[in-house]
């Protein structure tokens, strides 16, 4: 079967995507379109390339960035930003990774669709990349006159810069780095600020020449738009270019036979003398769906759970603060697992990692709690059979799972097609096969192939950074001649004025944008139904499709808590499913609300009225389960709810251990996301839902979690006596709201049981 230059080379109804998927061949240049039609109307578009670095300048990075800048039919500064004036799109953006580069789009609106593809493939095979768009994106000498002294900058330069200063950032690249030493995941593809100033312009356009090229291209489809016309679009993209010979295949790394320990500085700040560090296993391809879901089972098993074994043992043995290490890596074409401690005493480093591999002997040995494997297993699934993205597109996930067979040369179907492998680890569970046990043996123990990476503060490093960087600069300063570093000023001067230049009308009557009739006359509107219920409760009922799941939330006022209390609001939030109940310890209550549900949580909700701008604030306590696991939902809401624990202890010890990690989380990410702690902060002047919210989120929450501690040490029964009476004047408040999204049978099950809670 051919179209539009296209050969068919493959095709399969997935029941897992809920339609049939397509991979294509083009005749001329050997571009690769995988399609997928269903009857999802968020239709995604993304092209890829296979972007290997041989160097850590970032030029992957700093490329995906410039050809964002414009494009011949396109030439506009900023052509994305005029795009979102006009446009309905539900994603827009693009990724780098460390052996692959993505532009992906998503609509809802056929012709917005259309109108994004467009705009984007122009942007990747006909980029506007001039020698001030790469000193602007990537990096350049900013010379304000000729005797300096001068800076470094560039956006992306910049945002590498941040990165580094930020422990968790440099612990996740150095992990990474230190499991694949041998191979390009060695090198950092986002670029290190040392090395930025290294990549000339030249070897940045050969970046783009040799790797943007159809030859070395996967386009991707999903959704409801006709599939003849997604052939028809790309093969007019590919008129004109032939086929090359395009080396970026992404070698193996060698398994090795000696374990590896590596210490690195981070960059301390605020007298910090704590460490962070990881211990990281190299694991089997990416390719084997089946390895990769039974890895994703063991982690959560490991570490998915705030009672899970290897969580539990580190968090409770008081040796760090918060664990770290981004558990199972599935992005790259090799796996790796990661996990360690943060907030570590570095004298105490080796006892945590003894205490890792202990842990993941006795469970070897000693088996894994059945209740555990259930909640694993039923967790994942359901994660897969929900297929709920968040604010991705579905199809976006889709392109991605697809990439980590496909990127590779492999079955891009294979990820996508996860029910076999699934019935297959659930039938050997149930003929009693060991399956974690033997994972944890092979992959962890017995697996010499792993590095320990250990992040030791300096206090001194942020200057001798800066100083490095100073230091270059003079010496850049003193070879160039008059003339050269006048022409660094021209430069300087030719680039501020390009980018305060408005862009043309005529260039900016380019941009596609949907005109009035191109958009729907209403919104579409989501049912709402509300009824009555016992003790002064509202029911709200949303009837959507929704594959068979309840979303239930328990919307309860907040209205009575004073506001000497609302700093505690997010500890009691979280207590109500973390730090168990009369029935069962914490991590019991976890194991049964993963077993049971795809999920339990409680957290405030704020918003803002319309027109006159008032506060409206809940505790939502949400959850959702299948329709025949409602009764065992509502249960655990009853019993989190109204059978807390009485156990003094436990209680003291477990708030003990969130407040560690709320307090690492919060410090580590006003270095990491500090613009957020701002804006936070702005907020809280505009609205009351904005003051709250800072003093639930931002920096005032901070402030509460280290008076929390103190009090934890002077006067603990007065904290515990102010979360019960938070208790009592929510749990009984009135006015409450019971709201659930399902079908209409799961709409029926779901009020019943809203009835009897």
């Amino acid at each position: 079967m051919n179209s539009h230059g296209f050969a068919l080379v493959t095709e399969r109804r997935l029941h897992e995507v809920g339609g049939t998927a397509r991979l294509w061949k083009h005749g001329v240049t050997g571009a690769q379109l995988l399609s997928v039609s269903n009857a999802d109307e968020n239709k995604c578009f993304g092209v890829s390339f296979r972007t290997p670095p041989t160097d850590s300048t970032g030029v992957a990075h700093i490329l995906e960035h410039s050809v964002l800048c414009g494009s011949d039919k396109y030439p506009v500064k900023e052509p994305f930003v005029e795009l979102l004036k006009g446009s309905l799109q539900t994603f827009l953006n693009a990724f780098t990774f460390p052996d692959k580069t993505c532009y992906p789009v998503a609509s809802a609106n056929l012709q917005d669709f259309y109108n994004l593809i467009d705009v984007y493939i122009d942007a990747v095979f006909h980029p506007r990349i001039s020698e001030d768009i790469f000193r602007q994106e990537g990096w350049h000498v900013e010379a304000g006159d000729t005797a300096g002294p001068w800076t470094y900058k560039g956006v992306v330069y910049n945002e590498m810069k941040g990165a580094y200063s930020s422990p968790d950032s440099v612990l996740a690249e150095q992990s990474q780095q230190a499991v694949f030493p041998d191979m390009l995941y060695s090198l950092d593809s986002g670029g290190n600020p040392e090395v930025i100033p290294d990549l000339t312009y030249a070897a940045f356009r050969d970046f783009h020449s040799r790797y943007y090229h159809p030859s070395n291209a996967r386009f991707f489809f999903w959704g409801d738009d006709p599939e003849e016309k997604r052939l028809e679009i790309v093969a007019a993209a590919l008129q004109g270019y032939t086929a090359r010979q395009v080396d970026s295949a992404v070698p193996l790394q060698p398994r090795r036979g000696t374990p590896r320990q590596m210490e690195v500085p981070y960059a301390a700040t605020d007298g910090q003398k704590t460490a962070l560090f990881t211990v990281n296993w190299l694991l089997g391809e990416r390719g084997d769906v089946h390895q990769a879901l039974l890895m994703e089972m063991l982690e959560h098993i490991l570490e998915g759970l705030p009672g899970s074994p290897l969580r539990k043992a580190l968090i409770s043995s008081g040796l760090g603060e918060d664990t770290t290490g981004c558990g199972l890596e599935t992005d790259l074409r090799q796996m790796y697992y990661s996990t360690g401690l943060k907030g570590v005493d570095p004298r105490k480093v080796q006892q945590a990692e003894l205490l890792i591999f202990d842990t993941l002997a006795a469970l070897a040995e000693d088996g894994i709690d059945p209740a555990a494997v259930e909640a694993a297993v039923n967790s994942v699934e359901f994660s897969y059979r929900e297929n709920n993205s968040g604010r991705f597109p579905r199809g976006l996930s889709a392109m991605i799972q697809a990439l980590s067979t496909w990127l590779y040369d492999g079955d891009p179907l294979a990820p996508l097609a996860w029910e076999g492998p699934l019935a297959e680890i659930k039938a050997r569970l149930a003929a009693g096969e060991k399956l974690f046990e033997q994972a944890i043996r092979e992959h962890f123990l017995d697996n010499e192939h792993r590095a320990t990476v250990v992040l030791l503060p300096d206090a001194r490093l942020a200057g001798e950074r800066e100083e490095r960087e100073a230091t270059r600069l003079a010496a850049v300063h003193a070879a160039c001649s008059d003339a050269e570093r006048q022409a660094l000023v021209d430069a300087t001067r030719r680039l501020q004025a390009a980018q305060e230049a408005p862009d043309s009308p005529e260039a900016l009557a380019t941009i596609p944008s949907l005109g009035m009739d191109a958009l729907p006359l209403r919104n579409t509107p989501v049912p709402c139904a509300q009824a009555e219920l016992a003790g002064g409760r509202t029911w709200l009922a949303h009837e959507l499709p929704t594959s068979g799941i309840a979303y239930t939330a328990l919307l309860l006022p907040l209205d009575a808590v004073p506001a000497r209390l609302e700093p505690l609001l997010p500890l009691f939030a979280r207590g109500l499913t973390e730090v168990g109940t009369a029935r069962r310890d914490f991590s019991e209550l976890g194991a049964r609300m993963a077993a049971k549900t795809g999920g339990v949580g409680a957290d405030p909700l704020l918003a803002t009225t319309r027109g006159e701008r008032g506060l409206v604030k809940y505790l939502s306590v949400a959850g959702k389960a299948v329709y025949d696991k409602l009764p065992d939902l509502f249960d655990i809401f009853r019993e989190i709810l109204l059978e807390p624990s009485t156990d003094r202890d436990v209680r003291l010890e477990r708030l003990r251990q969130m407040l560690l990690e709320d307090k690492a989380r919060l410090e580590h990410g006003l270095v990491a996301a500090g613009h957020a702690a701002v804006g936070s902060r702005l907020r809280a002047h505009f609205t009351p839902s904005g003051l709250l919210a800072e003093r639930l989120s931002g920096i005032s929450q901070l402030m509460a979690v280290r008076g929390h501690l103190q009090r934890l040490d002077s006067d603990p029964d007065s904290l515990l006596a102010d979360l019960d009476e938070l208790r009592r004047l929510i749990v009984a408040a009135p006015g409450a709201l019971v709201d659930c999204t399902a079908e209409s049978a799961g709409l029926a099950a779901a009020q019943r049981q809203a009835a009897g809670l």
